[in-house]
Protein backbone atom coordinates (compact mmCIF):
# COMPACT_ATOMS: atom_id res chain seq x y z
CA UNK A 1 0.00 0.00 0.00
CA UNK A 2 2.84 2.38 0.80
CA UNK A 3 5.27 1.51 -2.03
CA UNK A 4 4.25 4.37 -4.32
CA UNK A 5 4.40 6.92 -1.49
CA UNK A 6 7.89 5.80 -0.52
CA UNK A 7 9.10 5.92 -4.13
CA UNK A 8 7.71 9.44 -4.55
CA UNK A 9 9.25 10.54 -1.25
CA UNK A 10 12.67 9.32 -2.43
CA UNK A 11 12.17 11.24 -5.65
CA UNK A 12 11.28 14.40 -3.71
CA UNK A 13 14.34 13.98 -1.51
CA UNK A 14 16.54 14.37 -4.60
CA UNK A 15 15.44 18.02 -4.78
CA UNK A 16 16.35 18.69 -1.16
CA UNK A 17 17.42 20.94 0.38
CA UNK A 18 14.83 23.27 -1.14
CA UNK A 19 15.53 26.96 -1.62
CA UNK A 20 13.73 29.55 0.49
CA UNK A 21 11.65 30.62 -2.52
CA UNK A 22 10.65 27.02 -3.30
CA UNK A 23 9.59 26.44 0.28
CA UNK A 24 7.61 29.71 0.32
CA UNK A 25 5.75 28.89 -2.88
CA UNK A 26 4.86 25.35 -1.86
CA UNK A 27 3.79 26.42 1.63
CA UNK A 28 1.66 29.37 0.53
CA UNK A 29 -0.37 27.39 -1.98
CA UNK A 30 -0.89 24.50 0.42
CA UNK A 31 -1.73 26.64 3.45
CA UNK A 32 -4.54 28.52 1.72
CA UNK A 33 -6.13 25.28 0.51
CA UNK A 34 -5.60 23.51 3.82
CA UNK A 35 -7.11 26.38 5.82
CA UNK A 36 -10.10 26.64 3.51
CA UNK A 37 -10.85 22.91 3.56
CA UNK A 38 -10.22 22.28 7.26
CA UNK A 39 -12.43 25.18 8.31
CA UNK A 40 -15.09 24.34 5.72
CA UNK A 41 -15.34 20.83 7.19
CA UNK A 42 -16.18 22.52 10.50
CA UNK A 43 -18.88 24.74 8.96
CA UNK A 44 -17.07 27.87 7.72
CA UNK A 45 -18.81 29.53 4.76
CA UNK A 46 -15.67 31.24 3.43
CA UNK A 47 -14.83 30.30 -0.15
CA UNK A 48 -11.32 29.35 -1.24
CA UNK A 49 -10.90 32.76 -2.87
CA UNK A 50 -12.13 34.58 0.24
CA UNK A 51 -9.76 32.54 2.41
CA UNK A 52 -6.87 33.52 0.13
CA UNK A 53 -7.81 37.21 0.35
CA UNK A 54 -7.90 37.08 4.15
CA UNK A 55 -4.61 35.21 4.54
CA UNK A 56 -2.60 36.94 1.82
CA UNK A 57 -3.97 40.49 1.89
CA UNK A 58 -5.70 40.84 5.25
CA UNK A 59 -8.94 41.84 3.52
CA UNK A 60 -12.22 41.71 5.43
CA UNK A 61 -14.98 39.99 3.48
CA UNK A 62 -18.26 41.87 3.80
CA UNK A 63 -21.28 39.92 5.04
CA UNK A 64 -19.08 37.13 6.37
CA UNK A 65 -18.86 36.68 10.18
CA UNK A 66 -15.83 37.99 12.05
CA UNK A 67 -15.64 34.54 13.63
CA UNK A 68 -14.80 32.99 10.26
CA UNK A 69 -12.09 35.58 9.58
CA UNK A 70 -10.52 34.84 12.97
CA UNK A 71 -10.72 31.08 12.34
CA UNK A 72 -8.81 31.46 9.07
CA UNK A 73 -6.04 33.57 10.62
CA UNK A 74 -5.87 31.28 13.66
CA UNK A 75 -5.49 28.20 11.49
CA UNK A 76 -2.66 29.86 9.57
CA UNK A 77 -0.88 30.74 12.84
CA UNK A 78 -1.32 27.18 14.12
CA UNK A 79 0.21 25.80 10.92
CA UNK A 80 3.19 28.16 11.26
CA UNK A 81 3.54 26.92 14.84
CA UNK A 82 3.75 23.25 13.84
CA UNK A 83 6.32 24.19 11.20
CA UNK A 84 8.47 25.65 13.98
CA UNK A 85 7.99 22.53 16.09
CA UNK A 86 9.17 20.42 13.16
CA UNK A 87 12.29 22.56 12.76
CA UNK A 88 13.01 22.20 16.47
CA UNK A 89 12.46 18.41 16.27
CA UNK A 90 9.84 18.54 19.01
CA UNK A 91 8.06 15.33 19.94
CA UNK A 92 4.34 14.79 20.36
CA UNK A 93 3.17 15.76 23.84
CA UNK A 94 0.06 16.96 25.62
CA UNK A 95 1.60 20.44 25.74
CA UNK A 96 2.00 20.42 21.96
CA UNK A 97 -1.63 19.43 21.50
CA UNK A 98 -2.90 22.04 23.98
CA UNK A 99 -0.76 24.74 22.34
CA UNK A 100 -2.09 23.94 18.87
CA UNK A 101 -5.70 24.01 20.07
CA UNK A 102 -4.97 27.26 21.91
CA UNK A 103 -3.94 28.86 18.60
CA UNK A 104 -6.82 27.33 16.64
CA UNK A 105 -9.44 28.77 19.01
CA UNK A 106 -8.47 32.44 18.71
CA UNK A 107 -12.13 33.46 18.78
CA UNK A 108 -13.06 31.51 21.94
CA UNK A 109 -10.56 32.35 24.71
CA UNK A 110 -12.65 30.63 27.38
CA UNK A 111 -12.07 27.22 25.75
CA UNK A 112 -8.42 27.58 24.70
CA UNK A 113 -5.83 25.05 25.81
CA UNK A 114 -7.98 23.26 28.39
CA UNK A 115 -9.64 19.87 28.28
CA UNK A 116 -13.41 19.82 28.35
CA UNK A 117 -15.21 19.57 31.68
CA UNK A 118 -18.60 18.52 30.37
CA UNK A 119 -19.85 15.45 28.45
CA UNK A 120 -20.23 15.82 24.69
CA UNK A 121 -22.02 13.97 21.92
CA UNK A 122 -20.65 13.84 18.37
CA UNK A 123 -23.61 14.18 16.04
CA UNK A 124 -24.01 11.16 13.76
CA UNK A 125 -21.26 9.15 15.49
CA UNK A 126 -21.82 5.66 16.85
CA UNK A 127 -19.09 6.25 19.43
CA UNK A 128 -19.64 8.21 22.62
CA UNK A 129 -16.61 10.23 23.77
CA UNK A 130 -15.37 9.50 27.30
CA UNK A 131 -16.65 11.35 30.34
CA UNK A 132 -14.64 14.48 31.22
CA UNK A 133 -12.81 12.90 34.15
CA UNK A 134 -11.41 10.25 31.78
CA UNK A 135 -10.11 12.71 29.17
CA UNK A 136 -6.72 13.46 30.83
CA UNK A 137 -6.16 9.75 31.46
CA UNK A 138 -6.98 8.74 27.89
CA UNK A 139 -4.92 11.57 26.40
CA UNK A 140 -1.91 10.54 28.45
CA UNK A 141 -2.43 6.95 27.33
CA UNK A 142 -2.76 8.01 23.67
CA UNK A 143 0.52 9.95 23.75
CA UNK A 144 2.31 7.05 25.41
CA UNK A 145 0.93 4.53 22.91
CA UNK A 146 1.90 6.72 19.98
CA UNK A 147 5.41 7.48 21.19
CA UNK A 148 6.29 4.09 22.68
CA UNK A 149 4.04 1.30 21.42
CA UNK A 150 3.40 1.88 17.70
CA UNK A 151 6.96 1.53 16.45
CA UNK A 152 6.33 -1.56 14.30
CA UNK A 153 3.74 -0.06 11.95
CA UNK A 154 4.20 2.30 9.01
CA UNK A 155 4.03 5.99 9.84
CA UNK A 156 0.95 6.56 7.67
CA UNK A 157 -1.00 3.91 9.56
CA UNK A 158 0.39 5.30 12.80
CA UNK A 159 -0.84 8.85 12.14
CA UNK A 160 -4.20 7.51 10.98
CA UNK A 161 -4.60 5.72 14.32
CA UNK A 162 -3.50 8.85 16.18
CA UNK A 163 -6.13 10.92 14.38
CA UNK A 164 -8.93 8.40 14.85
CA UNK A 165 -8.20 7.94 18.55
CA UNK A 166 -7.74 11.66 19.20
CA UNK A 167 -11.06 12.53 17.61
CA UNK A 168 -12.69 9.68 19.53
CA UNK A 169 -11.52 11.14 22.82
CA UNK A 170 -12.69 14.58 21.65
CA UNK A 171 -10.67 16.22 24.43
CA UNK A 172 -11.72 19.83 23.88
CA UNK A 173 -15.06 21.64 23.83
CA UNK A 174 -14.21 23.02 20.38
CA UNK A 175 -11.46 22.85 17.79
CA UNK A 176 -10.93 19.08 17.89
CA UNK A 177 -11.20 18.53 14.13
CA UNK A 178 -8.86 21.35 13.13
CA UNK A 179 -6.41 20.47 15.89
CA UNK A 180 -6.48 16.80 14.93
CA UNK A 181 -5.74 17.51 11.27
CA UNK A 182 -2.87 19.80 12.25
CA UNK A 183 -1.50 17.07 14.53
CA UNK A 184 -1.71 14.57 11.69
CA UNK A 185 0.36 16.89 9.50
CA UNK A 186 2.80 17.67 12.29
CA UNK A 187 3.69 14.01 12.53
CA UNK A 188 3.96 13.56 8.75
CA UNK A 189 6.18 16.64 8.36
CA UNK A 190 8.52 15.49 11.14
CA UNK A 191 9.36 12.44 9.03
CA UNK A 192 9.93 14.34 5.80
CA UNK A 193 6.51 13.87 4.22
CA UNK A 194 4.54 16.83 2.89
CA UNK A 195 1.39 17.81 4.82
CA UNK A 196 -1.93 16.55 3.47
CA UNK A 197 -5.10 18.47 2.78
CA UNK A 198 -8.29 16.55 3.63
CA UNK A 199 -10.74 18.20 1.28
CA UNK A 200 -14.19 19.53 2.10
CA UNK A 201 -15.61 17.74 -0.95
CA UNK A 202 -14.39 14.45 0.54
CA UNK A 203 -15.91 15.09 3.96
CA UNK A 204 -18.43 12.25 3.69
CA UNK A 205 -15.66 9.74 2.98
CA UNK A 206 -13.66 11.31 5.82
CA UNK A 207 -16.55 10.91 8.27
CA UNK A 208 -17.04 7.33 7.08
CA UNK A 209 -13.47 6.57 8.17
CA UNK A 210 -14.47 7.22 11.77
CA UNK A 211 -17.64 5.15 11.51
CA UNK A 212 -15.69 2.28 9.96
CA UNK A 213 -13.03 2.47 12.68
CA UNK A 214 -15.61 2.47 15.48
CA UNK A 215 -17.74 -0.31 14.02
CA UNK A 216 -15.02 -2.67 12.82
CA UNK A 217 -12.89 -3.42 15.85
CA UNK A 218 -10.72 -0.29 15.59
CA UNK A 219 -9.62 -0.98 12.01
CA UNK A 220 -7.89 2.09 10.61
CA UNK A 221 -7.63 0.90 6.99
CA UNK A 222 -10.06 3.45 5.48
CA UNK A 223 -8.31 6.51 6.89
CA UNK A 224 -4.89 4.99 6.19
CA UNK A 225 -5.87 4.59 2.54
CA UNK A 226 -7.26 8.15 2.39
CA UNK A 227 -4.08 9.66 3.83
CA UNK A 228 -1.97 7.53 1.46
CA UNK A 229 -3.94 8.82 -1.54
CA UNK A 230 -3.59 12.43 -0.41
CA UNK A 231 0.13 11.97 0.17
CA UNK A 232 0.60 10.56 -3.32
CA UNK A 233 -1.20 13.60 -4.77
CA UNK A 234 0.85 16.09 -2.74
CA UNK A 235 4.16 14.38 -3.53
CA UNK A 236 3.36 14.29 -7.26
CA UNK A 237 2.40 17.98 -7.16
CA UNK A 238 5.60 18.96 -5.31
CA UNK A 239 7.77 16.97 -7.70
CA UNK A 240 6.03 18.45 -10.75
CA UNK A 241 6.53 22.02 -9.51
CA UNK A 242 10.16 21.45 -8.54
CA UNK A 243 10.89 19.69 -11.83
CA UNK A 244 9.47 22.66 -13.76
CA UNK A 245 11.51 25.12 -11.70
CA UNK A 246 14.64 23.04 -12.25
CA UNK A 247 14.13 22.97 -16.03
CA UNK A 248 13.56 26.73 -16.16
CA UNK A 249 16.72 27.37 -14.14
CA UNK A 250 18.78 25.04 -16.36
CA UNK A 251 17.54 26.80 -19.49
CA UNK A 252 18.60 30.15 -18.02
CA UNK A 253 22.14 28.95 -17.36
Amino acid sequence: MFDKVEQLKKQLNKYRPLTTEEVRRLREEFLINFTYNSNAIEGSTLTLQETAMILKEGITISEKPLKEHLEAVAHKDAFYYIEELVKEKQGLSEKTIRDIQNLVLMDKPQYRGTYRRIPVVIQGAIHEPPQPFLVPIQMEQLIREYNEEMGDIHLIEKVALLHLKFEGIHPFIDGNGRTGRLLLNFELMKEGYPPVNIKFKDRRSYYNCFTDYQSKDNNSIMLTQMITKYLEEELEKYISILDTVSKIENNLL
